[in-house]
């Protein structure tokens, strides 16, 4: 599998909530980017994929545990990494933590399950070959 993969989100206003802390909910948005990011940095942009293919990825299970909060105007640092690859769909263990005078402090972690359906029958398929070679 490949090396975890990282990517950096700065808290903005709209992540927070009355209290002034990110909005739990919104650890799965930050999830989502990084893994974007992730398929990016493999070659696989999703939207092309998804117009060749006729398929894509959907969320069909996740799993998250909190530690501690992230506030207003924090850096954030999100990781991505392939625990599971099977045929149809991929778990991926991923993380947020919170970047400060150079200590990192694990705020989030959880595992994302992605399945490959056709866009037009959604239902499940084989993910395609040259992103199951991509994450060799």
């Amino acid at each position: 599998m490949k090396a975890t993969f990282t990517f950096p989100i700065r808290i903005y206003w709209e992540d927070t909530d009355a209290g002034g802390i990110v909005f739990y909910a919104n650890y799965l948005k930050f999830f989502e980017r990084a893994r974007t990011e992730w398929l990016r940095s493999l070659g696989v942009e999703q939207r092309s994929l998804k117009d060749k293919s006729g398929g894509m990825f959907v969320v069909s299970e996740t799993q998250i545990k909190y530690f501690s909060p992230a506030r207003l105007d924090d850096l954030l640092e999100v990781t991505a990494q392939t625990s599971e690859a099977g045929r149809a769909s991929l778990v991926l263990f991923q993380q947020a933590w919170h970047l400060d005078n150079g200590q990192r402090k694990l705020l989030a972690e959880g595992t994302i399950r992605i399945g490959w359906v056709d866009t037009q029958t959604m239902k499940p398929g084989r993910i395609p070959a040259q992103i199951l070679e991509a994450l060799q």
